[in-house]
């Protein structure tokens, strides 16, 4: 079982693709609905998704589609389950299996993931209904006195939890720490989080015996807080971000999949070209965006069937754009970064 995972790991993490997050929620994509104007219901949303998942030649720049429950469970007008729809057309289906982030007892602005209550169970039934991987989303907040090592540990362990249950139920496990954007901290404080999250989350998941090579590792790239000032240069981001994955994240893990985390959809191309740049490494640097490669397609959807030709094009487009970005720096030697290294190695002390 574990070598027909690490071959699904390395499919997902393949040259040239990446992955479609299409998990939203009903009530969050329904939120993005609302400010375009188009009703959020049960058969836009699949038709919303559907022109995605269908868009003609995806499946040479995805490899995988994360579907949330709803979507993973309607029929296509194909008459087709998205699932089926997905694998006949060459694109790997996945599912959304955390059921949110809490509020944690005891740490107040701080969450913790939950969903492991039946979890297996659930597995089970999304298998036999064609799924081949999983996401679980951690979220981790930057701020006065946060995270605290309770919010990393506990988040970290359910993570692991998560994982080890996928791959004894036969799916790929896509584990997405997230240190989210919001705020005003430094670059070097989102290394030092990063950093020491990723560290306590592979720690947890070899404790709880998960397979690393038949896992995807789903991190957010490391990048000041949204309100700092002065921003990181594109180049920044890309040096410090390799730099922090290269001290936690085992060579053994096949692919790393960044989120976009709320970048817009250029920044978040140009940042994942940059990380690529960097030079050597031992993993797969790809991507697992969502409304960096929706975002272009919902504003040319509008709702409208007669606008689904547009919707598709605008979603290739971008989608094409950031699965080169995957293809920078590869046969570059390591690129110099002497005081970066330096100022960021002391963050961590």
């Amino acid at each position: 079982m574990a070598v027909d995972l690490a071959v699904t790991a390395h499919t997902l993490v393949q040259e040239g693709k990446g992955i479609l997050a299409l998990d939203e929620t009903p009530g969050t994509i329904g939120k993005r609905f609302e400010a375009l104007g188009i009703p959020s219901t049960a058969d836009t949303r699949r038709a919303y998704r559907e022109l995605l998942v269908t868009a003609p030649e995806l499946q040479q720049v995805i490899s995988g589609v994360i579907l949330q429950d709803e979507t993973f469970r309607q029929t296509t007008s194909s008459g087709l389950t998205f699932p089926e729809t997905m694998i006949q057309r060459g694109i790997l289906p996945g599912i959304k299996v955390d059921t949110g982030a809490k509020p944690m007892a005891g740490a107040p602005g701080e969450k913790v993931t939950e969903g492991l209550d039946g979890l297996r169970e659930r597995i089970a039934e999304y298998v036999e209904r064609g799924a081949r991987f999983a996401k679980w989303r951690a979220v981790i907040t930057i701020g006065d006195g946060t995270p605290t090592p309770a919010c990393i540990a506990a988040n970290a362990h359910a993570l692991a939890r998560y994982a080890a249950l996928c791959q004894e139920g036969g799916l790929v496990p896509i584990v997405e720490p997230e240190v989210l954007m919001d705020g005003d901290h430094s670059i070097e404080t989102c290394f030092k989080c990063s950093v020491t999250t990723w560290r306590s989350v592979f720690a947890e998941l070899v404790a709880q015996a998960v397979a690393l090579e038949a896992m995807v590792l789903k991190p957010s790239m490391i990048l000041p807080g949204k309100q700092h000032s002065p921003r990181a240069s594109v180049d920044e981001v890309g040096r410090w971000t390799m730099l922090g994955l290269r001290q936690a994240v085992p060579a053994a893990v096949p692919g790393i999949a960044f989120l976009s985390g709320g970048q817009s959809p250029e920044l978040a191309t140009d940042h994942l070209h940059a990380i690529n740049a960097v030079g050597p490494r031992p993993w797969q640097l790809t991507f697992s965006y969502g409304r960096a490669l929706q975002d272009p397609a919902l504003s040319a959807w509008q709702g409208e069937a007669r606008n689904i030709g547009p919707a598709q094009e605008a979603l290739l487009h971008r989608t094409g754009c950031v699965a080169g970005a995957r293809s920078a720096g590869a046969n570059q030697a390591l690129a110099p970064y002497d005081d970066d290294s330096q100022r960021l190695s002391r963050a961590l002390v």
